[in-house]
């Protein structure tokens, strides 16, 4: 069963790939990066779950606070706005 979330995610993560590289828009692609991050996070998760690892589960949680920082940022600078506002 966890090969299948394995494939799952796999796919998730080709897919995203495909809409950064060819996104018909700037925020389109940022959501497939946001996406691509939540993804990344699912495998630290599933491979913390096989291998009885806990230092994976602090890499996700590292990986989806910088996700978020990172898309919120990126998002403040489309929107044309400062950082700092």
């Amino acid at each position: 069963m966890i090969p299948l979330f394995y494939t799952g995610l796999m796919i998730c993560c080709f897919l995203c790939l495909y809409r950064i590289g060819c996104g018909p828009s700037a925020p389109d692609r940022t959501v497939a990066i946001d996406i691509l991050g939540i993804v990344v996070v699912g495998f630290c998760a599933i491979l913390s779950l096989v291998t009885g690892k806990d230092f994976y589960l602090n890499i996700a949680l590292a990986w989806a606070l910088l996700s978020f920082i990172g898309t919120i940022a990126l998002a403040k600078f489309l929107e044309g706005r400062n950082f700092d506002d």
